[in-house]
């Protein structure tokens, strides 16, 4: 079961990340900066952008040429028609699209806007304005970290690699997993009982998610520099499993 309270750490003085950075290592300093070591079942919450600038999936939008099925929707939804082709390289499928939207089903599953694609404190330098793709397997990006943190600290605690979405039916982001690793990102209840004794039928918490929305409370969305944060005090007995649990299939979409 979960604690009665759970902390929220932003780390501090977590320089800019380049490619090739080791994300184990800087936060190994941060906490050291700090003053704090690992417990048992702390969880560290990893900024998208900071995984994929140290994998070196950053995209110069001058060397990207667009192609004519991304011209055509660039002037449908008023972007810039390289950013529609990496988009489209990303995507299996385009979802809608309108003035300033463009919505498509990520190859990883996600369905999300601009298929995750982020220029916002992405370090546009002489050659021109980047882009940052998700990472290419953020569960397996995950789970890495994870290994690198054990090997430093000889306690293995839970990964997140978050990302901020927005929602169809509420107005506003949140943060959300995009890869989980040493925690469960979804806990099943059905089949548990109820303080009333009734068969819970349709309870799955995301609790990776969860974690993220909280995350995201203390790393910000801006100029915060604070791309990892310290969750301590969350507790669960329920087993494992990535952020495939969390994805709702092709299928099961109700409203495609």
């Amino acid at each position: 079961m979960t604690g009665k309270s759970i902390e929220f750490r932003a780390l501090q003085q977590v320089p800019e990340v380049r490619v090739g950075e080791n994300l184990a290592r800087l936060t190994f300093e941060a906490m050291q900066r700090e003053g704090l070591t690992l417990q048992q079942d702390d969880v560290f919450v990893f900024a998208q952008k900071v995984v994929s600038k140290s994998e070196g999936r950053g995209r110069k939008l001058a060397g990207v040429a667009p192609s004519s099925r991304a011209i055509e929707l660039a002037g449908a939804c008023g972007k810039d028609p390289r950013v529609v082709e990496l988009v489209l390289q990303e995507s299996t499928d385009v979802v809608r699209i309108a003035p300033g939207v463009l919505i498509t089903r990520h190859r990883l599953g996600f369905v999300l806007a601009n298929a995750g694609i982020d220029h916002s404190n992405a370090g546009a330098g002489p050659d021109g304005d980047l882009g940052y793709l998700l990472p290419e397997d953020p569960d397996l990006s995950a789970r890495t970290l994870q290994a690198d943190l054990h090997a430093r600290y000889g306690v293995a605690p839970g990964v997140i690699i978050s990302d901020s979405f927005g929602r169809p039916w509420r107005l506003g982001t949140v943060n959300v997993a995009l890869g989980v690793a040493g925690l469960p990102a979804l806990v099943d209840h059905r089949g548990s009982l109820d303080r009333d004794g009734r068969t819970l039928q349709m309870t799955q918490v995301a609790v990776a998610d969860a974690l993220c929305a909280g995350a995201g409370l203390v790393m910000g969305e801006g100029a915060e520099g604070t791309p990892i944060v310290l969750v301590r005090g969350y507790r669960t007995d329920a087993p494992c499993n990535d952020s495939r649990a969390l994805i709702r299939t092709v299928a099961e979409d109700l409203f495609q």
